[in-house]
Order: C-alpha cells, then structure tokens, then sequence
C-alpha cells in the first residue's frame, strides 16, 4: 500500500496523517463499523472506477443490516470517490470506503454515538501478490470454520466479522501457505479469507451458494463471464476431497481479482498450474476492468 495524499473524512478532504479518530470510538473497540472495497482500473488514457453504484449499494445494505445509518448519501459518496482519485492523480487504486460509530457511549450499545465516514483512495496491488496471479497461490484448510448464519451477516461487510478472517489468515501464513480456506459449519467449503472460491472439473465450474457467504461483486462478474463463454456455473455446496480432486481451483475478490489456486493442503490442483478456464476468466475480466470490453461499459464511471 503506497501513501496518498488526501483522504475524504466527513466531508471533507484532509491530510492523510490528520485522518484520526478518538481512541475510545465504539468501533474501534467493538468492529462496528461497515466497509467496502472498489478499484479503479487505466486504460492509460483514463481511469475507471469499476462498479462503483454497485459497491456503495452494498455498503448502505451493510448498514442497513448492522443499523449504522450512514449520514451521507449514496451519490454524495460516490461524487466524493471520483473527486477524491482525482485530487490524489491515481489512476489504479483501490479504494476503501469506512463507516464506524465513534466516541461517547463506551458500552455494548453504542446509543447516539456518531457516525464517522471515511473514503481512502491508494495505490495497492493484488491482495495475492503478482506471482500468485500468473502461476498460483498455495492455500490450506484453516482449522476456523466460517462463522454461521446464526453468529453473523452474511450479507454485509460489518468489520467486526473479519476477526475470523484474520485468526485464519495469520494461521495459514505462520504455516508456510498463501491464504486460508474456510470451511462452513456443516464441513463444506464456504470461501477464502477475503474471497469466493471456485472449482472446475469437466469444464463446469462450481461455486459455493451465496446462502453462507458474501454476495461477492466480483462473483457476480465472474458468473456473467462464464456464461457468456458458454460455460456452465453450477450454485451448490462442495467438499474439500472435491476440491482436491478438481481439475482448477480459483479465488476471486475485489482485493484479489482472479487469483489461482495451485495447491491446497500440499496436494497438487491439476497439473499445478493455472487451468483454461481460470485463464479465460483472467483475461475477460483484465479486458472489462481496463474498458477494452464495450459489452460492460455500463459498469465503469470514468474519473
């Protein structure tokens, strides 16, 4: 992540190290807060924010969910993310939209407390780094399960919820691996620590319901591009012995983009690399985000 120069905060665009909030805010100390992750994309001549309207939706949904009501509207955040990439000159960023409930009660319910809005907008390359993009990642079953329906919403990015993400996370890389996969109370594959999860195994993909997961934007893309390839996607729950044994394996994620899986649990995906399938979706995907694609115009707004 590479430091830019303004942040939007309430309102207002301010230095980056000024971007500060109380040490007793209600969010800080009890993750209630909502976030979202967008990026934007160069076709070198302009930068594109890529589903933009569809990412603050989900963010006033997560708010409506956790009962953080956001004291900004949705095109008033969305007018502010553009003005911001602008003011900071980026052209691929990821951008970090953030509402937390700040200082005053200090107890579970947070009462009448404020609620903070912050937009980041900065220079950061794939979650999965390069080299897992072009020849995949190594992932493990985390010995954290997702946690259910019942314990948490699966329909919104609360932050509180990512603590199970990072407890997996820091599991899997203290053990030598790239990311974590978890696995859902009943013992079927749900997702990555920050990503959905896909198998193919004659030439079908398939994909974990989004009945336990996140809605994730980015599966909704990759879903439309299979189809439009004539690929078949099939919504249903899978096992890990399943996964092993597919022909691919592949993440996906705002954060992570198309990411490959190329090991899981030290036994080998595939060949060990790669497969066509993982590929075509990388390369379609690269082609809409860079607006080299006019099928998906409608999904990019211009900076």
């Amino acid at each position: 992540m590479k430091k830019s120069q303004y942040i939007w905060y309430n309102g207002k665009f301010v230095n980056w190290d000024k971007a500060t909030t109380h040490v007793l805010s209600h969010g800080l100390h009890y993750g209630s807060g909502i976030f979202e992750g967008i990026r934007a994309y160069s076709d070198n001549a302009n930068a594109f924010i890529f589903r933009l309207e569809d990412h603050y939706s989900r963010f006033y949904n997560s708010g409506k969910v956790s009962l953080i009501k956001i004291p900004f509207s949705q095109k008033k955040l969305q007018e502010a993310t553009v003005q911001l990439i602008k003011k900071n000159k980026l052209k691929n960023c990821y951008i970090r939209p953030l509402a937390f409930i700040g200082e005053g009660s200090i107890g579970i319910n947070p009462g009448n407390n404020k609620v903070n809005v912050i937009i980041a907008a900065f220079e950061w390359g794939t979650y999965l780094e390069k080299n897992g993009i072009e020849h995949g990642i190594r992932a493990k079953i985390s010995s954290f399960a997702r946690m259910g329906v019942n314990s948490f919403m699966t329909k919104s990015k609360i932050s509180g919820n990512y603590i199970n993400s990072v407890f997996a996370k820091r599991e899997a890389i203290q053990l030598g691996f790239d990311e974590a996969i978890m696995l859902d109370n009943d013992g079927y594959i749900a997702e990555g620590t920050g990503e959905n999860i896909y198998i193919v195994r004659n030439n079908i993909i398939k994909t974990t319901p989004i009945t336990t997961v996140l809605e994730g934007i980015t599966r909704d893309c990759v879903i439309k591009i299979a189809k439009d390839n004539n690929i078949e996607v099939q919504e249903q729950k899978f096992t890990r012995d399943e996964l092993y044994i597919s022909d691919e394996v592949f993440l996906s994620g705002t954060a992570a983009e198309i990411t490959p899986v190329r090991e899981v649990d030290d036994r080998t995906i595939g060949n060990g690399k790669p497969g066509k399938i993982t590929k075509l979706i990388q390369d379609e995907y690269s082609k809409i985000v860079s607006n080299k694609n006019p099928l998906y115009a409608s999904w990019l707004t211009k900076v």
